[in-house]
Protein backbone atom coordinates (compact mmCIF):
# COMPACT_ATOMS: atom_id res chain seq x y z
CA UNK A 1 0.00 0.00 0.00
CA UNK A 2 2.67 2.14 1.19
CA UNK A 3 4.69 2.02 -2.18
CA UNK A 4 1.85 2.28 -4.24
CA UNK A 5 0.77 5.37 -2.83
CA UNK A 6 4.21 6.58 -3.52
CA UNK A 7 4.29 5.74 -6.72
CA UNK A 8 0.98 7.34 -7.87
CA UNK A 9 2.65 10.53 -5.32
CA UNK A 10 5.72 9.90 -8.43
CA UNK A 11 3.28 9.79 -11.29
CA UNK A 12 1.07 13.02 -10.21
CA UNK A 13 4.73 14.87 -10.09
CA UNK A 14 5.94 13.66 -13.66
CA UNK A 15 2.50 14.92 -15.28
CA UNK A 16 2.76 18.46 -15.73
CA UNK A 17 -0.83 18.89 -16.64
CA UNK A 18 -1.74 17.51 -13.41
CA UNK A 19 0.82 20.28 -11.74
CA UNK A 20 -0.47 23.10 -13.36
CA UNK A 21 -3.86 21.58 -12.82
CA UNK A 22 -3.36 21.39 -8.69
CA UNK A 23 -1.11 24.14 -8.10
CA UNK A 24 -0.81 26.76 -11.13
CA UNK A 25 -4.66 27.59 -11.49
CA UNK A 26 -5.75 27.89 -8.16
CA UNK A 27 -2.97 30.39 -7.68
CA UNK A 28 -3.74 32.17 -10.94
CA UNK A 29 -7.45 32.52 -9.78
CA UNK A 30 -6.38 33.77 -6.41
CA UNK A 31 -4.11 36.44 -8.04
CA UNK A 32 -6.84 37.36 -10.56
CA UNK A 33 -9.93 37.29 -8.19
CA UNK A 34 -7.72 39.33 -5.44
CA UNK A 35 -6.46 42.36 -7.80
CA UNK A 36 -9.03 42.18 -10.20
CA UNK A 37 -12.35 42.10 -8.29
CA UNK A 38 -12.27 45.61 -6.87
CA UNK A 39 -15.07 48.31 -7.66
CA UNK A 40 -12.98 51.47 -6.58
CA UNK A 41 -12.44 54.13 -8.24
CA UNK A 42 -8.73 54.83 -9.25
CA UNK A 43 -6.98 56.41 -12.33
CA UNK A 44 -10.04 57.22 -14.10
CA UNK A 45 -10.36 59.84 -16.65
CA UNK A 46 -12.52 63.27 -16.54
CA UNK A 47 -12.11 66.49 -18.04
CA UNK A 48 -13.28 70.10 -16.54
CA UNK A 49 -15.04 72.92 -18.42
CA UNK A 50 -14.21 75.74 -16.27
CA UNK A 51 -16.40 78.98 -17.72
CA UNK A 52 -15.52 80.97 -14.25
CA UNK A 53 -11.47 80.64 -13.91
CA UNK A 54 -11.12 82.07 -10.78
CA UNK A 55 -9.68 80.68 -7.60
CA UNK A 56 -12.58 78.78 -6.69
CA UNK A 57 -13.17 77.05 -9.86
CA UNK A 58 -9.58 76.38 -10.28
CA UNK A 59 -9.10 74.69 -6.55
CA UNK A 60 -11.86 72.70 -6.86
CA UNK A 61 -10.40 71.07 -10.69
CA UNK A 62 -6.89 70.61 -8.43
CA UNK A 63 -8.86 69.05 -5.42
CA UNK A 64 -10.52 66.54 -8.29
CA UNK A 65 -7.16 65.57 -9.85
CA UNK A 66 -4.84 65.46 -6.49
CA UNK A 67 -7.27 63.43 -4.61
CA UNK A 68 -5.76 59.89 -6.34
CA UNK A 69 -8.94 59.07 -8.08
CA UNK A 70 -9.23 61.11 -11.91
CA UNK A 71 -6.45 61.63 -13.99
CA UNK A 72 -6.73 64.26 -16.42
CA UNK A 73 -8.29 63.36 -19.43
CA UNK A 74 -9.11 65.05 -23.15
CA UNK A 75 -9.43 68.64 -23.13
CA UNK A 76 -12.74 69.78 -23.99
CA UNK A 77 -13.52 73.64 -25.24
CA UNK A 78 -17.19 73.09 -25.13
CA UNK A 79 -20.37 71.20 -23.94
CA UNK A 80 -21.02 70.52 -27.56
CA UNK A 81 -17.50 68.20 -27.56
CA UNK A 82 -18.83 66.12 -24.45
CA UNK A 83 -20.56 63.06 -26.55
CA UNK A 84 -17.59 63.27 -28.74
CA UNK A 85 -15.68 62.85 -25.77
CA UNK A 86 -17.45 60.09 -24.63
CA UNK A 87 -17.77 58.18 -27.78
CA UNK A 88 -13.97 58.15 -28.34
CA UNK A 89 -13.56 56.87 -25.07
CA UNK A 90 -11.29 59.54 -23.66
CA UNK A 91 -13.27 60.02 -20.87
CA UNK A 92 -15.29 59.07 -18.42
CA UNK A 93 -16.76 61.81 -16.91
CA UNK A 94 -16.91 66.04 -17.52
CA UNK A 95 -17.11 68.38 -14.69
CA UNK A 96 -18.79 71.70 -15.67
CA UNK A 97 -18.25 75.39 -14.14
CA UNK A 98 -20.56 77.60 -14.66
CA UNK A 99 -19.69 81.44 -14.59
CA UNK A 100 -19.01 83.37 -11.62
CA UNK A 101 -18.26 81.06 -9.44
CA UNK A 102 -16.36 82.49 -6.55
CA UNK A 103 -18.70 85.77 -6.88
CA UNK A 104 -21.84 83.58 -6.35
CA UNK A 105 -20.55 81.37 -3.49
CA UNK A 106 -19.00 84.54 -1.70
CA UNK A 107 -22.77 85.89 -2.16
CA UNK A 108 -24.37 83.29 -0.55
CA UNK A 109 -25.85 81.88 -4.01
CA UNK A 110 -25.52 78.36 -5.50
CA UNK A 111 -23.02 78.00 -8.24
CA UNK A 112 -23.66 76.07 -11.40
CA UNK A 113 -21.84 73.00 -11.32
CA UNK A 114 -22.75 70.24 -13.44
CA UNK A 115 -21.38 66.52 -13.29
CA UNK A 116 -21.92 64.70 -16.78
CA UNK A 117 -21.05 60.35 -16.62
CA UNK A 118 -20.60 58.13 -19.80
CA UNK A 119 -23.62 55.85 -18.17
CA UNK A 120 -22.93 53.09 -20.80
CA UNK A 121 -21.35 51.68 -17.05
CA UNK A 122 -23.94 52.62 -15.01
CA UNK A 123 -21.99 51.25 -12.16
CA UNK A 124 -18.94 53.04 -12.95
CA UNK A 125 -20.96 56.44 -13.50
CA UNK A 126 -22.20 56.18 -10.45
CA UNK A 127 -19.14 55.91 -8.50
CA UNK A 128 -17.75 58.43 -10.53
CA UNK A 129 -20.68 61.03 -9.55
CA UNK A 130 -20.47 59.94 -6.53
CA UNK A 131 -16.72 60.56 -5.63
CA UNK A 132 -16.36 63.97 -7.62
CA UNK A 133 -19.30 65.41 -5.34
CA UNK A 134 -17.73 64.33 -1.99
CA UNK A 135 -14.55 66.15 -2.88
CA UNK A 136 -16.67 69.27 -3.91
CA UNK A 137 -18.92 69.14 -1.09
CA UNK A 138 -15.78 68.47 1.15
CA UNK A 139 -14.15 71.58 -0.31
CA UNK A 140 -16.85 73.44 -0.11
CA UNK A 141 -17.47 72.87 3.47
CA UNK A 142 -14.04 73.44 4.71
CA UNK A 143 -13.23 76.64 3.42
CA UNK A 144 -16.94 78.16 3.69
CA UNK A 145 -18.99 76.89 6.45
CA UNK A 146 -17.54 79.19 9.16
CA UNK A 147 -19.53 81.41 7.07
CA UNK A 148 -22.39 79.97 6.61
CA UNK A 149 -22.33 80.40 3.39
CA UNK A 150 -24.40 77.02 1.16
CA UNK A 151 -22.61 73.72 0.51
CA UNK A 152 -22.11 73.34 -3.14
CA UNK A 153 -24.73 70.81 -4.31
CA UNK A 154 -23.18 69.30 -8.40
CA UNK A 155 -26.29 68.63 -10.61
CA UNK A 156 -25.66 65.46 -12.20
CA UNK A 157 -26.26 64.00 -15.68
CA UNK A 158 -26.26 60.67 -17.06
CA UNK A 159 -25.34 60.51 -20.81
CA UNK A 160 -26.77 56.76 -22.82
CA UNK A 161 -28.51 55.73 -19.77
CA UNK A 162 -30.05 58.09 -17.67
CA UNK A 163 -31.96 55.57 -15.30
CA UNK A 164 -28.86 53.48 -14.90
CA UNK A 165 -30.06 50.60 -15.89
CA UNK A 166 -27.90 47.74 -14.91
CA UNK A 167 -28.78 45.52 -18.11
CA UNK A 168 -26.92 48.00 -20.15
CA UNK A 169 -23.77 46.96 -18.88
CA UNK A 170 -24.55 43.30 -18.60
CA UNK A 171 -25.95 42.29 -22.10
CA UNK A 172 -23.00 43.47 -24.24
CA UNK A 173 -20.73 41.50 -21.46
CA UNK A 174 -22.72 38.38 -21.97
CA UNK A 175 -23.40 38.59 -25.78
CA UNK A 176 -19.06 38.52 -25.88
CA UNK A 177 -19.09 35.83 -22.80
CA UNK A 178 -21.65 34.06 -24.87
CA UNK A 179 -19.65 34.48 -28.26
CA UNK A 180 -16.30 33.69 -26.88
CA UNK A 181 -16.78 30.77 -24.88
CA UNK A 182 -19.40 28.97 -26.97
CA UNK A 183 -18.02 29.42 -30.47
CA UNK A 184 -13.97 28.97 -29.05
CA UNK A 185 -15.10 25.38 -27.54
CA UNK A 186 -17.12 24.38 -30.15
CA UNK A 187 -14.09 24.87 -32.95
CA UNK A 188 -11.32 23.83 -30.10
CA UNK A 189 -12.70 20.17 -29.94
CA UNK A 190 -12.65 20.19 -33.93
CA UNK A 191 -9.03 18.75 -34.93
CA UNK A 192 -8.79 17.22 -31.66
CA UNK A 193 -11.71 14.93 -32.15
CA UNK A 194 -9.90 14.07 -34.94
CA UNK A 195 -6.64 13.05 -33.48
CA UNK A 196 -8.81 10.95 -31.11
CA UNK A 197 -10.81 9.33 -33.09
CA UNK A 198 -7.71 8.32 -35.49
CA UNK A 199 -8.98 9.83 -38.63
CA UNK A 200 -6.29 12.65 -38.38
CA UNK A 201 -4.47 9.78 -41.06
CA UNK A 202 -7.20 10.69 -43.30
CA UNK A 203 -6.38 14.36 -43.63
CA UNK A 204 -2.91 14.17 -43.70
CA UNK A 205 -2.74 12.10 -46.50
CA UNK A 206 -5.36 14.07 -48.42
CA UNK A 207 -4.49 16.60 -51.07
CA UNK A 208 -5.79 19.82 -48.69
CA UNK A 209 -3.75 21.93 -48.16
CA UNK A 210 -3.47 23.17 -44.26
CA UNK A 211 -5.32 26.25 -45.22
CA UNK A 212 -8.22 24.06 -46.39
CA UNK A 213 -8.27 22.34 -43.34
CA UNK A 214 -8.63 24.95 -41.14
CA UNK A 215 -10.69 26.66 -43.16
CA UNK A 216 -13.22 23.91 -43.84
CA UNK A 217 -13.06 23.39 -39.89
CA UNK A 218 -14.36 26.86 -39.27
CA UNK A 219 -16.73 27.93 -42.05
CA UNK A 220 -19.39 25.93 -40.86
CA UNK A 221 -19.32 27.23 -37.28
CA UNK A 222 -19.29 30.63 -38.67
CA UNK A 223 -22.82 30.47 -40.13
CA UNK A 224 -24.63 28.74 -36.58
CA UNK A 225 -21.97 31.11 -34.42
CA UNK A 226 -23.77 34.07 -36.66
CA UNK A 227 -27.52 32.86 -36.31
CA UNK A 228 -26.59 32.36 -32.58
CA UNK A 229 -25.40 36.22 -32.24
CA UNK A 230 -28.18 37.68 -34.32
CA UNK A 231 -30.64 35.04 -32.12
CA UNK A 232 -28.81 37.01 -28.46
CA UNK A 233 -29.27 40.55 -30.32
CA UNK A 234 -32.98 40.37 -30.56
CA UNK A 235 -33.17 38.72 -27.47
CA UNK A 236 -31.12 41.93 -26.26
CA UNK A 237 -32.81 44.22 -28.09
CA UNK A 238 -37.05 43.03 -27.65
CA UNK A 239 -36.55 41.42 -23.61
CA UNK A 240 -34.53 43.32 -22.17
CA UNK A 241 -34.99 46.72 -24.03
CA UNK A 242 -31.38 47.90 -24.65
CA UNK A 243 -31.24 49.82 -27.66
CA UNK A 244 -29.42 49.35 -30.93
CA UNK A 245 -28.39 53.28 -31.69
CA UNK A 246 -25.77 52.49 -34.24
CA UNK A 247 -25.96 51.18 -37.59
CA UNK A 248 -27.18 47.57 -37.44
CA UNK A 249 -25.30 46.47 -40.34
CA UNK A 250 -22.11 47.66 -38.86
CA UNK A 251 -22.64 45.87 -35.51
CA UNK A 252 -23.80 42.50 -37.43
CA UNK A 253 -20.24 42.77 -39.39
CA UNK A 254 -18.55 43.70 -35.73
CA UNK A 255 -20.34 40.71 -34.23
CA UNK A 256 -19.17 38.26 -37.55
CA UNK A 257 -15.28 39.35 -36.88
CA UNK A 258 -15.22 38.74 -33.59
CA UNK A 259 -17.16 35.03 -34.10
CA UNK A 260 -13.93 35.10 -37.02
CA UNK A 261 -11.55 35.50 -34.21
CA UNK A 262 -13.26 33.42 -31.24
CA UNK A 263 -13.28 30.55 -34.22
CA UNK A 264 -9.69 30.85 -35.21
CA UNK A 265 -8.76 31.01 -31.62
CA UNK A 266 -10.39 27.61 -30.71
CA UNK A 267 -8.79 26.34 -33.94
CA UNK A 268 -5.46 27.35 -32.41
CA UNK A 269 -6.39 25.71 -28.63
CA UNK A 270 -7.23 22.44 -30.97
CA UNK A 271 -4.49 22.41 -33.06
CA UNK A 272 -2.23 22.26 -29.79
CA UNK A 273 -4.13 19.57 -27.95
CA UNK A 274 -3.85 16.24 -28.09
CA UNK A 275 -7.35 15.42 -26.90
CA UNK A 276 -10.99 16.81 -26.31
CA UNK A 277 -10.95 16.57 -22.80
CA UNK A 278 -7.37 18.79 -22.97
CA UNK A 279 -8.51 21.36 -25.76
CA UNK A 280 -12.16 21.72 -23.30
CA UNK A 281 -9.79 22.32 -20.21
CA UNK A 282 -7.67 24.88 -22.41
CA UNK A 283 -10.46 26.80 -23.56
CA UNK A 284 -12.50 27.23 -20.39
CA UNK A 285 -9.32 28.30 -18.52
CA UNK A 286 -7.90 30.78 -21.00
CA UNK A 287 -11.06 31.99 -22.11
CA UNK A 288 -13.40 32.35 -19.40
CA UNK A 289 -11.42 34.17 -16.39
CA UNK A 290 -10.11 36.42 -18.35
CA UNK A 291 -12.88 37.52 -20.28
CA UNK A 292 -14.71 37.81 -17.04
CA UNK A 293 -12.40 39.48 -15.14
CA UNK A 294 -9.58 41.11 -17.72
CA UNK A 295 -12.08 42.61 -20.37
CA UNK A 296 -13.62 45.57 -18.46
CA UNK A 297 -16.80 43.36 -18.44
CA UNK A 298 -17.90 43.63 -14.60
CA UNK A 299 -14.75 45.40 -12.99
CA UNK A 300 -13.42 48.80 -14.36
CA UNK A 301 -9.61 47.70 -16.27
CA UNK A 302 -8.26 51.05 -15.22
CA UNK A 303 -8.61 49.73 -11.38
CA UNK A 304 -6.13 47.30 -12.13
CA UNK A 305 -2.25 46.70 -11.56
CA UNK A 306 -0.57 47.96 -14.50
CA UNK A 307 0.64 43.94 -15.40
CA UNK A 308 -3.10 43.47 -15.28
CA UNK A 309 -3.38 46.18 -17.77
CA UNK A 310 -1.09 45.27 -19.93
CA UNK A 311 -2.52 41.82 -20.14
CA UNK A 312 -6.07 42.94 -20.71
CA UNK A 313 -4.45 44.39 -23.91
CA UNK A 314 -4.14 41.20 -25.63
CA UNK A 315 -7.93 40.01 -24.54
CA UNK A 316 -10.31 40.35 -27.23
CA UNK A 317 -13.41 40.79 -25.68
CA UNK A 318 -12.20 44.07 -24.03
CA UNK A 319 -12.09 45.20 -27.56
CA UNK A 320 -15.49 43.70 -28.56
CA UNK A 321 -17.04 45.02 -25.38
CA UNK A 322 -15.82 48.46 -26.07
CA UNK A 323 -16.92 48.10 -29.86
CA UNK A 324 -20.43 46.50 -29.10
CA UNK A 325 -21.18 49.12 -26.36
CA UNK A 326 -20.48 52.12 -28.33
CA UNK A 327 -22.56 50.76 -31.24
CA UNK A 328 -25.66 49.80 -29.34
CA UNK A 329 -25.23 52.28 -26.64
CA UNK A 330 -23.97 55.61 -28.12
CA UNK A 331 -24.73 55.32 -31.33
CA UNK A 332 -21.11 55.37 -32.16
CA UNK A 333 -19.79 55.09 -36.35
CA UNK A 334 -16.79 53.13 -37.62
CA UNK A 335 -14.69 56.46 -37.11
CA UNK A 336 -14.59 56.17 -33.45
CA UNK A 337 -13.93 52.28 -33.01
CA UNK A 338 -12.05 51.47 -35.64
CA UNK A 339 -9.06 51.07 -33.64
CA UNK A 340 -10.66 48.40 -31.86
CA UNK A 341 -11.28 46.84 -35.52
CA UNK A 342 -8.14 46.97 -36.34
CA UNK A 343 -6.86 45.21 -33.10
CA UNK A 344 -9.30 42.39 -33.47
CA UNK A 345 -8.72 42.02 -37.42
CA UNK A 346 -5.04 41.50 -36.98
CA UNK A 347 -5.98 39.06 -33.69
CA UNK A 348 -7.73 37.16 -35.79
CA UNK A 349 -4.76 37.01 -38.39
CA UNK A 350 -2.28 35.95 -35.98
CA UNK A 351 -4.32 33.12 -34.70
CA UNK A 352 -5.52 31.46 -37.75
CA UNK A 353 -1.57 31.81 -38.99
CA UNK A 354 -0.62 30.37 -35.76
CA UNK A 355 -3.25 27.30 -36.39
CA UNK A 356 -1.87 27.01 -40.48
CA UNK A 357 1.67 26.78 -39.00
CA UNK A 358 1.27 24.47 -36.19
CA UNK A 359 -0.74 22.06 -38.39
CA UNK A 360 2.09 22.25 -40.84
CA UNK A 361 4.37 21.01 -38.25
CA UNK A 362 2.42 18.26 -37.24
CA UNK A 363 2.18 17.39 -41.44
CA UNK A 364 6.29 16.92 -41.56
Amino acid sequence: MKRFVIKEFLHIFRDVRSMIILFGMPLIQVLLFGYAITNEIKDARISVIDHSMDYASQAVTKRLYASGYFLEGEHIGSTQQIEESFRKGENKMVVVIGQDFARKLESGNHPAIHLIADASDPNTANLLVSYASGIITAYSREIFLPENIPVIVPESRMLYNPDLRGVYMFVPGIITILLMLVSAMMTSIAIAREKELGTMEVLLVSPLKPLHIVAGKVLPYVLLSFINATAILLLSYFVFGVPVHGNLLLLLGESLLFILLALSLGIFISTVSNNQQTALMLSMFALMLPTILLSGFVFPIENMPDILQWISLAMPPRWFITIIKSIMIKGSGIEFIWKETLILVVMTMIFILASVKKFKIRLE
